[in-house]
């Protein structure tokens, strides 16, 4: 195997000296003999972006950190998909494009040193005027691209920070061992590649990141991510497709995932699916994680200008602890939406278009979450899409006693609704299994549901049951069967509203 150690090349760990020329010489020594080893010893080697090539291996040492430069003109432009859109950004300051057979390993450092990027960013986003030769440049790229009914706070100036590592259309991807922190924009982002193994790897991005999530899996097939560590200022593993019209015209699915032997500590949300789901997303299993401190444990977010689909999803042994709310599912999320367009908040239903997105056949198995601080559940789907097929079996939700907690939103839906401590709720769901499901709740019911049709509950459990609060309180519910200990040995157990009672069936079986 052909190694190049970059300091062969003329570079220094000496943090000061730019080495961007000597890496690049060693990555251009290593793709002239087709392949090999790019070597990068221990020592801070200071950079601007490294573009990878097929065929070969970017291995940091263990006590090397490779310290990119935060001038932003160094990162001239490069196709990529920002925020699910198609066009032209800033160069990722790890970057691959139509590559096969490309690995980044070892127990070294990646640090984007990101703090002026937030800085420029939090200034945009007061409404401070940007521009540069850069985004100047931007803006003549993506003339064609630029869509201006989103919300998105970059758009207007194209100042569209980078990945800290991007690989676009790659074939045979490995990242393992390596530490990736302090990201300009996400940490890491994978688009519309294929065979990916990730292993071994640790996302890390101050808490107050913006738009700092871990690992993005976008358009994506056949990835393994397995045995990683998380601690970021957004989402911690997101799923994503593209977004609206230009994510429907791509048309590219993230499929066959699988997450597993995972750390999430802090972060927006643990394991994320969308709200860019517009190529679909779907066969996705997600095991043996542990989620500490994130806002969501699971997280499944679309609205109506999505369309698409998000499917077939499996999430088994999950232990969490201190999150906001364990699961969320939200068909109606209503950030990056059109906000002139009224239809997407509207309460009752619209007719289905390919803007409406569909969720369906999510299992969720031997779930434990303590200390949780909204809710224990919140899945919201459309009126005139609901979710549908869901399975809970095996979880227990235990909700904070603080009474000083103050909650807040389990998801964000067209209206606020507020939750401190509360059970599990269900609006627009069509199909539900809760098997041996144990809510304790701070306040209310265990499991509230409006507008649901054929629910199949067996031994929903609530050892904690308050004063005057049945364990289970339907309204407008159709075909509802109830059965298990506590159903009929419980006064109260069930409070049902708008002559639902018809459509209800009691067994203690």
């Amino acid at each position: 195997m052909s190694i190049y150690d970059i300091t062969n090349f003329g570079a220094k760990g000496d943090m000061v000296t730019d080495n961007s020329e000597a890496i690049g010489l060693a990555i251009a020594a290593c793709s002239d003999a087709n392949g090999g080893t790019v070597y990068i010893p221990a020592g801070t080697f200071l950079t601007g972006p490294i573009k990878l090539k097929s065929n070969m291996t970017l291995y940091v040492e263990s006590g090397a950190i490779v310290l990119f430069k935060d001038d932003f003109n160094a990162y001239q432009p490069e196709i990529t998909r920002w925020s699910g859109y198609e066009c032209y950004g800033y160069s990722p300051l790890i970057y691959g494009n139509g590559l096969k057979n490309v690995s980044i390993k070892g127990q070294g450092k990646f640090d984007g040193q990101g703090k002026l990027w937030w800085q420029t960013y939090h200034s945009i986003k007061k409404g401070e005027h940007y521009s540069s030769s850069l985004t100047e440049k931007l803006i003549e790229l993506n003339k064609s691209k630029l869509d201006t009914s989103t919300n998105l706070v970059e758009w207007e100036t194209q100042f569209l920070r980078p990945p800290l590592l991007q690989l676009f259309n790659c074939e045979q991807v490995t990242i393992e061992g390596v530490t990736l922190a302090n990201s300009p924009f996400w940490n890491t982002h994978l688009v519309y590649c294929n065979h990916v193994s990730v292993r071994n790897v640790t996302f890390k991005n101050p808490s107050t990141t913006p738009n700092g999530d871990g690992f993005d899996i976008d358009s994506c097939s056949n990835v393994r991510v397995s045995d990683c560590h998380f601690d970021v200022g957004d989402d911690c593993l997101c799923l994503k497709s593209g977004i609206n019209e230009d994510g429907r015209r791509v048309g590219r699915p993230t499929e066959n995932v699988t997450i597993t032997n995972c750390t999430m500590q802090a972060g927006h949300g643990g394991v994320v699916m969308g709200s860019e789901n517009s190529g679909g997303i779907r066969n996705i299993t997600v095991s043996n994680c542990v989620f500490i401190g994130t806002d969501r444990g699971i997280r499944i977010k679309t609205n109506r200008a999505r369309g698409a689909y998000i499917e077939n999803i499996l999430v088994n042994n999950i232990f969490m602890e201190d999150v906001f709310c364990p699961l969320a599912i939200n068909s109606f999320y209503r950030y990056g939406v059109d906000e002139t367009d009224l239809l997407l908040t509207k309460p009752d239903a619209i007719p289905v278009t390919e803007k409406t997105p569909k969720i369906k056949h999510i299992q969720i198995s031997n779930v434990t979450a303590k200390k949780c601080r909204a809710a224990a559940a919140f899945i919201y789907g459309l009126p005139e899409m609901p979710v549908e097929d869901i399975s809970l079996r095996h979880v227990t939700f235990e909700m904070t006693t603080d009474p000083n907690e103050q909650g807040g939103e389990p998801d964000m839906v067209k209206d606020e609704i507020h939750m401190a401590g509360d059970g599990i709720y269900c609006k627009h769901v069509f199909g539900m299994e809760l098997h041996r499901v144990r809510v304790e709740t701070r306040q209310g019911s265990a499991l509230s549901m409006e507008n649901v049709s054929n629910v199949d509950v067996d031994h929903l459990i609530m050892n904690n049951i308050h004063p005057e609060t049945p364990v289970v309180t339907l309204k407008n519910a159709k075909n509802v069967y109830l059965s298990g200990r506590q159903v009929t040995e419980v006064e109260g157990y069930l409070h049902a509203e708008d002559h639902s009672y018809q459509d209800i069936i009691v067994s203690c079986n």
